[in-house]
């Protein structure tokens, strides 16, 4: 089994991809670390691994918008697990602090440690990366780089901990998603899709979400992203709650059919959260 992930080693992806292969019960899973997002699924949909894990979604940031995209654009795709992760970044390096000049890391680690680098280094230059484990690679062996990363990251490339944990909200957490190539399922106690309308006109979007109302449907998540093929026309990303089966989808989704110009189904599927467990502990 081999498993695409954004790399390199040390990210929290590979930390997600690593969790996700056990809790799917893969055995002798190769970790295949990919430079983007995009390349991560595009080494799927290509044949180049048999699955593969990507962000979809960031208590603090909101939607990972690549991700989003990338699925809209391969309907052979599925979803058939997810799993959210608590993310605790931590400041690495190889020098002081007091010495630092140039902060790396992915975008949305900048993003959601924006504050305590405005506290402590604000007048850091910061620089985005691919990814946080790229960010720390980067910065092995600089006395005035560091990187935003796990802890993960620092042992793996030789850093120092400067300051752990920075992110500005304790509760930080990204969901991840587990896809495979083929059909996808309807069972399962949470189901993501997107669809686009026919029309932008008035009350198009509320008849949409009335099918999932009147079957008693939860939406835990709604999300739009722009169709890119003209302006005002958008796609909307909607996550379900399938507390009583698949039957109530079903109906909702005969429902919503003839409204839209596409809908896609991208599975049902059980979500693990990690979140509760280091709570436990």
């Amino acid at each position: 089994m081999r498993l695409a992930f954004l790399g390199p080693v040390g990210t929290y992806g590979e930390q997600a991809a690593r969790k996700l292969a056990q809790l799917d019960g893969l055995e002798e899973v190769s970790f295949l670390p990919q430079p983007g997002i995009r390349a991560v699924i595009q080494a799927l949909a290509s044949g180049q691994c048999e699955a593969a894990v990507v962000p979809v979604e960031n208590s603090v940031e909101g939607g990972v918008t690549t991700s989003l995209d990338a699925l809209w654009e391969h309907p052979d795709l599925a979803i058939s697990r997810a799993l959210v992760l608590p993310i605790r970044h931590a400041l690495l390096g190889s020098g002081p602090l007091e010495g630092i000049s140039e902060v790396l890391s992915h975008p949305h680690a900048l993003a959601q440690c924006g504050q305590w680098l405005g506290d402590h280094l604000s007048a850091a230059l910061q620089l985005p990366t691919s990814s946080t484990a790229e960010a720390a690679r980067m910065v092995r062996g600089s006395r005035f780089r560091a990187a935003i990363a796990s802890l993960e990251a620092a042992t793996e490339h030789g850093l120092e901990v400067l300051a752990y944990p920075i992110n500005d909200f304790p509760g930080n957490c990204t969901r991840f998603l587990l896809l495979r190539r083929g059909a996808r399922s309807p069972q399962g106690p949470l189901a993501s899709l997107a669809f686009s309308l026919h029309s932008n006109q008035p009350g198009a979007l509320l008849e949409a979400l009335g099918c999932f109302a009147d079957e008693g449907l939860n939406m835990s998540r709604i999300e739009s992203r722009p169709s890119k093929r003209e302006m005002g026309e958008y796609i909307f990303f909607v996550d379900l709650d399938l507390r009583a089966g698949s039957e109530p989808l079903e109906r909702a989704l005969a429902r919503l059919k003839p409204l839209c110009e596409h809908l896609t189904l991208f599975g049902s599927y059980p979500l693990a959260d990690l979140t509760s467990e280091e709570s436990a502990a």
